[in-house]
């Protein structure tokens, strides 16, 4: 029987793109044998909020080992802080939370730019830095995570009633799970190194935008272009390379504009799937929808 604990992990921070939604479909584009294979090591090289890690890691419990990576530093030492320091994370949270919660919306608004400004501006212990995240992610307008030129958070805060600022239970059911993670800070390209007929790779690089106005990819101060979603795909066929298996999402492109082939043709020589998500990013909820998404792969013998 599965620990309570370790059915219950889940993502500590809310995540634009997030892959909850798309669980069924990821599960589908798995290799057959994979509950059966021993020995076998997940990689994701853009975690993000890391809800196909948790899932993944639940569902296949002969996954001994994992590793996951982002470009973005202060959501890995996040990731560290909830593996090795969670009780210390769960302290200042609380202080957060208690001192938020009983504000009116004008102090809250004060409130979180004050935090904001700390987290931007300040020298901070990594635990500070962690808490900082997660409540910057949990009062934050859509949970977005953006920043500037400068590499400066700068989304403007939300208007909730009662955000739950220190989620306890996953916190805690999070870092049980993470004791067999590796966590890496750097390029995506960096992760060759597990790739091997025993891996598993899956990338949820940003988008590419179906529009100019529709692209909230500056998740970094460095763009993620066509240049690196080419680049990318070069890596993918490195790693394939080495017989690793590898599943990849993004944008379709093609479904906003008939003649756009962008994926198609850069990956012509994978299989592409095209599947249903909603889109949650839109301060009208009018104007969130369904659109399909790409679930690219080098897999031919599907999990059922």
């Amino acid at each position: 029987m599965q620990n309570t604990i370790y059915t219950s992990a889940k993502p500590f921070v809310k995540w634009v793109g997030g892959k909850t939604q798309l669980l069924k479909d990821i599960k589908h584009a798995l290799p057959a044998n994979l509950a059966q294979t021993k020995d076998i090591i997940y990689v994701e090289p853009f975690v993000g909020g890391g809800a196909v890690l948790f899932w993944i890691l639940q569902q296949f419990p002969n996954i001994k080992r994992a590793v996951i990576n982002d470009i973005n530093p202060h959501l890995i030492t996040t990731y560290k802080i909830v593996k090795e320091q969670p009780g210390k994370l769960i302290e200042r949270l609380k202080v957060f939370q208690n001192e938020y919660i009983p504000l009116g919306e004008e102090d809250r608004k004060a409130y979180y730019l004050a935090k904001r400004d700390i987290y931007n501006n300040s020298s901070l212990p990594e635990v500070e830095i962690a808490a900082l995240f997660i409540f910057l992610n949990r009062t934050c307008f859509n949970g977005l995570y953006r920043v500037n030129s400068k590499g400066k958070f700068n989304v403007p805060h939300g208007k909730y009633a009662t955000p739950r600022i220190c989620d306890e239970d996953t916190i805690l059911a999070d870092s049980h799970i993470l004791q067999k993670v590796e966590i890496l800070c750097g390029d995506f390209a960096e992760t060759a190194v597990y790739a091997s007929p025993n891996a598993l790779f899956y990338f949820d690089p940003p988008y590419k935008p179906l529009s100019k106005t529709s692209s909230f990819n500056s998740y970094a101060k460095e763009e993620f272009d066509d240049n690196e979603q080419i680049r990318l795909r070069d890596f993918c066929s490195k790693i394939a390379g080495y017989k690793a298996n590898f599943i990849l999402s993004n944008s379709d492109v093609k479904g906003k504009n008939e003649d756009e082939g962008f994926f198609d043709e850069i990956y012509n020589a994978y299989n592409i799937r095209r599947v249903m998500a909603t889109r949650m990013v839109n301060a009208n909820p009018d104007k969130r929808g369904k659109l399909s998404e790409l679930m690219i792969s080098n897999i031919n013998m599907i999990y059922r």
